[in-house]
């Protein structure tokens, strides 16, 4: 019998949504490749990833006014959230509130399953409990989703409290685009484990948040940014590359378990963070990550080996420079994220079977 604690090169499922080939660095989603996907309105690659095909005009304009039609919080979950301790994680408190959302809504979405219209009443209330725990974080009252503005520009305007420039929405699309899917990565994998239990679309995407909240996953935007301040400067990164590569530490965000070659997304990414980060202290967060690339490049190309930044490595520079706080990056991750557990959870519960593999007994 195959043994693999970690499940690396073990086929367990099969899956329409997503292809990673990281032996020559791709990612498409539906079949459309992740470059071109980014040039596509936000909303219509949400419908691309949940029903496989390219919505209408209509439909596109119907799913936008749907999520923010249900984007508000209402009172209780408004009491909810003030009730818990302000020191909590943004990933501890989306974990936690998820399953205790009110799932009502007065409108419907025509040719979509009871599961795929729970989904996205989460999907659009995310946002809103992200921008309303950051408020209350600074002492301050949440301010109301407003259904006139765009998506995310209402995200950005919550959050900060004032409405971001158009830039700063486009760069926030393209971000969110890129890491709304990523086959059965393992926040993924422990959404469907919990979906064939035939455990509601809420414990599944709960259980999906708690894991990507670990340092392995989805908590390796915050990891590098916060390496790139505790270095201070690019000069200062090949000494501290050299050093942690000694000591064997991990550096956050170089490589990926999957690509074998240069992650497709952080292709994207890079240029849009060195475009974004252009003065001031995001150049030299910038510039300093840049160096650690280069040292860690320099240092594993020695060893016949090529890794390169993943996704997360420059991810966290964007996201500084949109004022968003170290400790609510993954947030903002699983915001994106959950649309693909959404449309795992549709998959899964075509032909659901209870995952329940075997461990190899070593006692006495």
């Amino acid at each position: 019998m195959v043994y693999s604690v970690d499940l690396d090169g073990i086929e367990v499922g099969e899956t329409c949504l997503s292809n990673v080939d990281g032996e020559v660095g791709t990612l498409s989603y539906r079949g459309q490749p992740i470059e071109t996907l980014v040039d596509k309105p936000f909303w219509s690659v949400v419908w691309l990833l949940l029903l496989g095909s390219e919505p209408s005009a209509q439909e596109q304009a119907s799913l936008g006014e749907f999520m923010a039609a249900n984007s508000p919080l209402n009172e209780y979950e408004l009491s909810l959230l003030r009730a818990l301790p302000k020191e909590l994680h943004p990933m501890l408190m989306l974990q936690g509130m998820v399953p205790l959302l009110k799932l009502h809504s007065k409108t419907r979405l025509v040719g979509l399953p009871d599961a795929a219209i729970d989904g996205l009443l989460i999907a659009a209330k995310l946002p809103s409990l992200i921008a309303a725990w950051r408020r209350l974080e600074l002492g301050e009252e949440p301010q109301a989703a407003s259904s006139d503005l765009d998506f995310h520009r209402n995200f950005l305007t919550q959050f900060h409290g004032r409405e971001p420039s158009s830039e700063q929405v486009k760069v926030l699309d393209v971000t969110q685009i890129l890491q709304m899917e990523h086959s059965f990565n393992a926040g993924t994998f422990a959404g469907r484990v919990c979906a064939s239990t035939q455990a509601p679309i809420q414990s599944s995407i709960s259980a999906s948040i708690g894991t990507l909240f670990g340092v392995l996953h989805g908590g390796a935007d915050q990891a590098a940014l916060e390496m790139a301040k505790h270095i201070g400067a690019p000069e200062k990164a090949a000494a501290y590359v050299a050093e942690c590569l000694a000591a064997k530490v991990k550096i956050m965000g170089m490589g990926h378990r999957e690509y074998r070659v240069l992650d497709p997304r952080a292709k994207v990414l890079k240029p849009m963070a060195k475009l974004l980060c252009s003065e001031g202290e995001p150049q030299r967060l910038f510039a300093t990550l840049q160096a650690v690339e280069d040292a860690c490049q320099d240092e594993f190309s020695r060893k016949g080996k090529d890794i390169r930044a993943n996704v997360e490595f420059y991810k966290g520079a964007v996201f500084h420079q949109l004022g968003v706080p170290a400790h609510y990056f993954t947030a903002l991750f699983a915001m994106a994220r959950v649309y693909g557990y959404v449309a795992h959870y549709l998959e899964f519960n075509q032909s659901p079977r209870l995952i329940r593999p075997r461990a190899r007994y070593i006692g006495q």
